[in-house]
């Protein structure tokens, strides 16, 4: 059993009920949720010692984020409550059919965006610790969030502490503070073993840009950019996702190595999907889980798509799917009843 440190803001996700849009009637729903916290939740459930460090208002809302996330078995020792400020949040009105899903973000002001840079003693989080697990939300958030994430990166590359990065680009978060995007993001990813991004994202970090034929061509090309760019980088692994409506995708992915090594998982239709938040957050873990665990990168990156794609048929931002749910799809494709 591996220990991860994830380094996030918790969440409260307002969602409007079924397929209703927002308000459309004066109910909704409420899950705990987050990109680092969806990571942590996932890996707790896949069998690893996982520790979240984020900050939560001393209120009723933050201390049931922190206690969902201890339900499901991450250690939440490194949560720090503060008497000031808000929890952060967003609004999602699940798309159907031709309509897309819409998340309306409401975190400026929250505990976690206006935390500092000395917040956190990195050196005691990560003692003992595998592997540190970040993503590009948190420094779109601002410019002291990015810095905490800089600092937690290099203090775990120091420790000797491998990194793992979730691009995850939310253009609007970064759009309303003016944030330097590719510059910040490009920071991040020179300190990462491993990161979980796709030919945009490298596009995005590097300015360049990518015209291949084929998704898995451009990605084949942004990843060996990638390598190029960051002596550093050992991984990189995405989802390969067609759209055909909202409630059907076909997904993918890809697992490449800086020493040539490229997995690629077969794609799995997913139509009736139930809830995709979240669904790359599995993804990751469950490529990491592989990673952990001795797996060669073809049973890595297969294991991650499954991972991901039970996470669609979850609601809820944490997939709480056990390391047997996922062989068992993996090995039997058999969708009868288990008794």
């Amino acid at each position: 059993m591996s220990r991860i440190v994830c380094f996030g803001e918790l969440l409260l996700r307002l969602g409007a009920p079924g397929r209703e849009l927002l308000l459309q009637t004066p109910h909704l729903q409420v899950h705990v949720g987050g990109a680092e916290a969806n990571v942590a939740v996932s890996l707790a459930c896949l069998g690893h010692d996982v520790q979240m460090v984020s900050t939560v208002p001393d209120n009723v809302l933050g201390r049931h984020a922190v206690a969902e996330l201890r339900r499901n078995g991450v250690d939440t020792q490194g949560v720090q409550y503060v008497d000031r400020d808000r929890m952060g949040l967003y609004f999602l009105a699940t798309g159907a059919l031709l309509r897309a899903s819409e998340v309306i973000y409401d975190r400026g002001g929250s505990a976690f965006a206006n935390g500092n840079v000395d917040d956190h003693d990195w050196p005691a989080l990560l003692e003992g610790a595998q592997w540190l697990h970040v993503s590009g939300v948190s420094p779109a958030l601002g410019a002291n969030v990015a810095a905490s994430v800089l600092a937690a990166s290099r203090a775990a590359r120091k420790a000797g502490v491998r990194v793992s990065f979730d691009g995850n680009y939310r253009p609007s978060l970064w759009q309303r503070w003016g944030g330097n995007a590719p510059a910040i993001l490009h920071e991040l990813f020179a300190e990462a073993d491993i990161v979980f991004a796709d030919h945009r994202d490298i596009e995005l970090v590097l300015g360049l840009s990518f015209t291949q034929d084929s998704a898995s061509a451009r990605t084949d090309a942004a990843a060996a950019a990638a390598f190029a760019a960051f002596p550093q980088l050992q991984w990189l692994a995405c989802t390969q996702r067609e759209v055909v409506s909202a409630d059907h995708h076909v997904l993918g992915a890809l697992l490449l190595g800086r020493d040539g090594t490229r997995a690629q998982a077969p794609s799995r239709p997913l139509p009736g999907i139930v809830d995709r938040i979240g669904g790359g957050d599995a993804f990751a873990a469950g490529v990491l889980h592989g990673l952990l665990s001795g797996l060669d990168a073809e049973s890595s990156v297969r294991f991650g798509l499954a991972s991901g794609a039970l996470k669609h048929s979850i609601p809820g931002d944490f997939s709480p799917a056990r390391e047997a749910d996922v062989w068992v799809l993996l090995e039997s494709e058999q969708f009868d009843v288990r008794r």
